[in-house]
Order: C-alpha cells, then structure tokens, then sequence
C-alpha cells in the first residue's frame, strides 16, 4: 500500500503544489463599500470575461475545492439548462482531505494532486475559469475577476477558511506572517503540506508541537490523525522525538476512543496529549508556546490557529453577525445555504456558520443536496432540505495502515430554524483495523472520482 516518489518526480510535483493558493480566496476588492455588503457598489474590473455567452440560467461557483467542484457537476446534472462556470485561482488541484497520510508514506502526492480542473470541466459539461475574485455587485448580479467581470443568475461562493491568529493570541502582522510561513497549520494550503513534509523529513529529534485548535475547526479529527502518523514516522525511523499534542479542548474531540487507544497502545514514548492548553501566543524566535498554564519549548510546529470563514465572504459583504457566528462566517439560510434575503447568492463548505463538521466528505454530500436546491429554484420550485453527512476516515497507524472513522448524521429543529447536532444514527468505529486503513483510500478516490469523471 505505501508508494513512494523518487527525489526528481517529488521535485517536479512539489514545485507545482507550490505553485498552486488557496480555492477561491480573494487578494483585494474594489470598492470598500463591499466589506459592509452594500448590494449596489460599483466593483467592475472595466472589462466583461471572455466567455462565452450563456446559453441558459448562467451559474457561478467560485471556489474549486470540494465543496464548489461537486456543486458545479452536479448543478448541472440536476438542471441541464444550467451554464456553469467554475471561477477558481488555482490552476493545479491539491486536496486538503487524505493529506496528512503523505507524512507518512502510506500515499505519494499524485494521489492528492494528479487531477485535473480541465478534465473535470470537459467531463461535466462546464467552463473552468482560471481567475481571482476580487468583488461583488449583487444588485446588478455581476462578479468581478482579475479576468473580467461575470453576470450571473446564480452564485455559489465557496471558499473555505481563513486562520484566525487573533483567537490564539497573536496579533502582530508581522509575527502572523512569521507562523503562516515557518509554523504553518497544514489545513488550507497545499504548500502548507509540502513545507510540514519537509520538516518530517529533515527532523532529527526533539519536541514537534501539534496544536488543536477551539471552535468548530476544519477536519475535527485531523490533528489527532496527524499527530499519529507523525510519531509513527518516528517510531519506524528511531527518532528521539515526541509529538507534544496541545489541545485547547478539555477532551478529543471525535473519536477519542481509537485515538486514546493509538496513542497509548502504539505511541505512548512518542505522543503527549495535553488537554486544557489553549495557545495565548507564540514566540516564533525563541520557539516557545505559552497557554494559559504554561510555556512549551519545540524545536519544531505546525501551529493550528482557530478557524473563521474565508476572508473572501468578508471583502464580498456576505457575513453574518459576528457576535452570533464567533467565527467569522456567512449569513446564510440554515437549510439552503443562500445568503438571507436573496435566493441567487449562496455560500456552501467550510465558510458557512453550521455546526457540520468542516471536512471534505461533508462538502461533498453538502454539495449534492445545494445543487438540487438550486435546480430547484431555477425551475421555479420550492427546494426540499436535506442535511448533509459526514463520513471520515482517520489513519492512526502508517505501517500497517490501521484507520477508525466514524458515519454521522445531523438532526434539523423546525421550531428554532436550527442543526441541533448530531443525528440518533450516528456510529463511530474506533477499533483500527487494516480494513478500515484499505477502506480510507478508498473513500478518498470515491471522493475525487465523484467530482472529478462524468
């Protein structure tokens, strides 16, 4: 099951995630009136998209990442009348999901990486428009891009997170842009990836500190996996290092039971789990964290910082409250992700206020459900709700690959307009096994083969 990459195809593979950003998040804005949502500024680039001109209700989705990628195919196989065009700043596709397990050797990067946004457009009947959003005018329903502006009768902004260093304490611009380069958390950009890989690598021993952020963060069970397969590259390896785990929560956060059961059965000289140890600060100099408790001394990171919606949904003006959401996020209809008070503008993934989890399998069932939602509408028909599901798969053991995941659900209350949390039929697996390591891979090609082939 482990593949490897020789040091030429790694280099030419690596230097292209380098090359890619992050899904749909904007630079800039013209016109600052837009960070207050005014519906009627004026953001025009000066200059229409070449594209084509729609040939039916024209559909915008900006963003590819999970979430946006399953919304433009499947728009389309809803309605075929739909003219969708799939807006994202990226030209090399990289996915968050799956990545931690190229730490350790189980995947190579042409897993996470060898597909195409060219051939996912060929095969579902869309455009891909290789541009950076940079504003929105919603009364005249146009989209402006660093290749033009866009008219859209329908719009899907989906684009992921953004780090929030406020909320762990650091504030300095200068000290952010210090941790996001030397320190970074691992969970947006695919260069984050390519930089935690390199570290592993060239690791010789000492304390690798982990964080785990509060809130309801991108991937629940993600730090805890990665911190897994790093110790086992340092049990495999013989390194004399530990995974210090600080966690701002007082318990795992999912999956506890496997996870506790890895890190004492397979990692107990490799992993300190620390719970209660919010970061306060960091001193990327020195190389300290300081929590509320104490100070800890690494020779190495990839700090976590509390997760808010992508700054693109800010700069547009599609914000809610931000006393109510806590993180940042878009003011959304609970049930069918358009933006309250106007069915054409919609944001879907990790930037909506839900308490889903932030991952990409709820993306993906998310993104079936929103693209009937909007066949719907431009069918004139009232759309059904149907909440997502989450089905995840976390890898604790690279050698041989043993995974736990979990299958859940989430219950909608009518009375208060609310996701109440998880459904009744949820279920977690949490003794490892080669079966549900087997299983793991597989449903991370599912995932890409349901976004990616016709």
């Amino acid at each position: 099951m482990t593949q490897n990459l020789d040091r030429r195809n790694f280099l030419k593979m690596g230097g292209a995630v380098l090359a890619a950003g992050t899904a749909g998040c904007a630079t800039g804005v013209t016109g600052s009136a837009m960070a207050g949502g005014d519906k009627s500024a004026s953001v025009s680039s000066g200059m229409m998209a070449n594209l084509p001109k729609a040939k039916g209700p024209r559909l915008v989705v900006v963003g590819g990442g999970t979430s946006g990628l399953t919304i433009a195919k499947y728009a389309k196989k809803e309605y075929p009348n739909f003219d969708v065009v799939l807006v994202e700043k990226r030209d090399m596709y990289s996915s968050c999901f799956a990545s931690n397990m190229w730490y350790a050797g189980v995947i190579n990067l042409e897993f996470l990486a060898e597909h195409s946004f060219l051939d996912a457009a060929v095969n579902n009947k869309y455009i891909y428009f290789n541009a950076t959003v940079t504003g929105l005018d919603r009364t005249s329903k146009m989209l402006a891009t660093s290749e033009g502006d866009i008219h859209y009768d329908f719009l899907v902004v989906a684009p992921g997170v953004s780090y929030d260093y406020d909320k762990i304490g650091v504030k300095d611009a200068g000290v952010q842009a210090a941790l996001r380069q030397r320190y970074p958390g691992g969970f947006i950009s695919p260069t984050e990836h390519v930089t935690i890989k390199r570290k592993l690598d060239e690791f010789e021993g000492g304390v690798f500190v982990q964080t785990v952020p509060s809130g309801n963060y991108r991937c629940l069970p993600g730090p805890y996996e990665r911190a897994c397969l790093i110790a086992s590259i340092f049990k495999k390896n013989k390194i004399k290092g530990k995974v210090l785990v600080l966690d701002a929560n007082p318990e795992i956060t999912i999956k506890k039971v496997g996870f506790h059961a890895a890190f004492d059965e397979l990692y107990k000289d490799y992993i300190e789990w620390k719970p209660n140890q919010g970061v306060l600060g960091v001193d990327v100099e020195k190389r300290i964290i300081k929590t509320e408790f104490d100070e800890f001394k690494f020779e190495d990171a990839a700090i976590y910082a509390n997760c808010r919606g992508s700054t693109l949904i800010e700069h547009l003006g599609l914000m809610g409250d931000t006393q109510k959401t806590n993180q940042k996020e878009a003011n959304i209809d609970v049930r069918f992700n358009n933006i309250i008070g106007d069915p054409f503008v919609y944001v879907t993934g990790d930037a909506r206020p839900h308490p889903y989890s932030k991952s990409g399998n709820t993306a993906n069932t998310e993104g079936h459900n929103v693209a009937k939602v909007l066949a719907a509408r431009a069918q004139g028909k009232d759309p059904v709700f149907v909440p997502p599901r989450t089905i995840c798969y976390s890898m604790v053991n690279a050698d041989p690959a043993e995974a736990i995941s979990v299958d859940a659900g989430y219950d909608y209350d009518a009375a208060k307009d609310a996701i109440t949390g998880f459904s009744k039929d949820t279920k977690t697996f949490e003794n490892r096994s080669t079966a549900y390591g087997q299983a793991t891979l597989e449903w991370a090609r599912g995932i890409y083969r349901d976004m990616f082939n016709a």
